[in-house]
C-alpha cells in the first residue's frame, strides 16, 4: 500500500456549532476557532437519557455536533507505535482517546478486584487465560475462550466510544477496534492454535453483535514491514512478548495478511482510510493535515462510504442510537448468547462450572450488585 494516501479535498472553515454531522472536514488545532466552546456533556455514565429530557427539556443529540465530531481508528501491527499515534491524534484532533480492549477489562470487576487471584480455587479449566499466558502457551485450549473475550472487550470499548460522541458530541480515536479483531482469529486458525469449530462460532458472536454498531469514519492504519514489527518486539522487550512462543514469523505475517488483503479492503469500502510507512515512526501532525483534506460529505447516493451514519434520520432516530449505546449495554451483550455447544474448547463441565460460580459469587464486590457493597464501602443501601 501506499505511503500517505489522502482522499478527498480540502476545505477550510471556522468551527461553529451544528445541527448534524454533516460538516466536512475534521479540523486539527490550529484551525479551531479558538472561541469555540463544545456544549456541556450530558453525564451519560451517571443518568440515562429520558423522554423527559428529550420531549420537555429539549435535549439534543444532533446539536452537539461538529465536524470533529467522528469515529477515528488508529491500526497498526504489534510494537508499530500505534498507541503513542492514537494518544497524540486524540490530543491533537481535541477528542476523546480509547485505549485498546483487554482482558483487565474482564477478570478485575469494578471494585478493582482481580479475580484472576482465585485461580487456586478453581478447576484448571475455568482459571484464567490471558494475554500473558497465550505468549507461553499458544496451544492451550483456552485460546479460543480469550480470543473470544478479547473480541467481547474490544466491543465493549467501541460501544463506550459510540456512547462519548453521541452523548457529548466529542469525537473519539481509538487504538484498534472490534473490527480488526478478527485478525488474530485467522492468525491463530492458520496456526493451528484454535479448532474449526471454535472459529466457525468467534465469527458467530462477531456477525450476531457487531450489525449493533454504526462503522468508523475514518480508519488509519500504520504500516510496518514483519521483518520491522518482529524487530521491535524484541527491542521493546516486554516481559511477556521477549520470549514469546506465540509471536512467529509466520504469526506476524498472517496477522499482516490478514490486515491488509481482508480487513482494510472491506472497510475501505465504509469508511474513509489513510494509510502511511511507519517503519521508523512518522510525524503525527502529517497525519492531522492530511485528515483535515479528507472530505466527509462528498459521496453519491448508492455510495456504502460511510453510509451507517448518513442513513440516520432525524432527531429521533439519533436519541434511539444514543440510549442504545449509552444506556442499554447490557441489552447490546445479551446478543453475545449463542449456543456454542459445537465448540468443545468454549465448553465447560458442568461440575467445574458449579465451582467457579461459587467462588465468583463470593468475591469481593460480586455477591451483589454495584452500589450494594455495604463490606466495601457502599452507602445508603436502604434507600436505594
Amino acid at each position: 500500500m501506499s505511503s500517505g494516501v489522502v482522499l478527498g479535498r480540502f476545505i477550510l472553515r471556522p468551527v461553529r456549532p451544528i445541527s448534524c454531522l454533516g460538516r466536512r472536514g475534521i479540523s486539527g488545532k490550529a484551525l479551531r476557532d479558538p472561541t469555540y466552546k463544545r456544549p456541556k456533556p450530558w453525564p451519560y455514565t451517571e443518568k440515562k437519557l429520558t423522554f423527559f429530557d428529550a420531549f420537555f427539556m429539549r435535549e439534543s443529540t444532533t446539536g452537539r455536533m461538529d465536524e470533529n465530531s467522528k469515529i477515528v481508528v488508529v491500526e497498526g501491527p504489534i510494537g508499530s507505535g500505534k498507541t503513542a499515534a492514537a494518544k497524540k491524534l486524540a490530543e491533537e484532533l481535541d477528542m476523546l482517546y480509547v485505549p485498546d480492549g483487554n482482558l483487565d477489562m474482564h477478570y478485575v470487576n469494578s471494585y478493582g478486584f482481580d479475580t484472576r487471584t482465585l485461580d487456586e480455587q478453581l478447576p484448571a479449566s475455568c482459571q484464567s487465560f490471558d494475554i500473558k499466558h497465550f505468549h507461553k502457551e499458544p496451544n492451550d485450549r483456552r485460546v479460543a475462550l480469550m480470543q473470544c473475550l478479547m473480541y467481547k472487550m474490544r466491543y465493549r470499548q467501541y460501544v463506550k466510544a459510540l456512547a462519548h460522541l453521541f452523548s457529548t458530541g466529542q469525537g473519539v480515536v481509538l487504538d484498534r477496534s472490534c473490527y480488526s479483531d478478527f485478525v488474530f482469529t485467522e492468525a491463530m486458525f492458520k496456526s493451528n492454535l484454535i479448532s474449526k469449530e471454535a472459529y466457525e462460532m468467534y465469527y458467530r458472536f462477531r456477525e450476531n453483535t457487531i450489525s449493533q454498531l454504526l462503522r468508523p469514519h475514518l480508519v488509519i492504519y500504520l504500516d510496518v514491514p514483519v521483518a520491522t514489527t518482529l524487530q521491535n518486539i524484541k527491542k521493546r522487550a516486554l516481559p511477556d512478548e521477549k520470549d514469546s512462543k506465540a509471536l512467529t514469523e509466520k504469526f506476524v505475517t498472517d496477522l499482516e495478511d490478514s490486515m491488509k488483503n481482508k480487513y482494510l479492503k472491506d472497510i475501505s469500502s465504509h469508511a474513509e482510510l489513510l494509510v502511511y510507512d511507519w517503519s521508523s515512526h512518522g510525524d503525527v501532525e502529517v497525519v492531522v493535515e492530511d485528515i483535515e483534506r479528507v472530505n466527509f460529505d462528498n459521496y453519491e447516493d448508492e455510495d456504502p462510504k460511510l453510509r451507517d451514519w448518513r442513513d440516520l434520520g432525524d432527531e429521533w432516530d439519533w436519541h434511539k442510537h444514543r440510549k442504545m449505546y449509552a444506556d442499554r449495554q447490557e441489552w447490546l451483550e445479551s446478543f453475545f448468547i449463542v449456543p456454542i455447544h459445537t465448540a468443545p474448547e468454549l465448553l465447560v463441565e458442568g461440575d467445574d462450572a458449579w465451582v467457579y460460580n461459587n467462588v465468583m459469587e463470593s468475591a469481593p464486590g460480586n455477591q451483589y450488585n454495584r452500589g450494594f457493597n455495604a463490606s466495601l464501602g457502599d452507602k445508603g443501601i436502604l434507600f436505594k
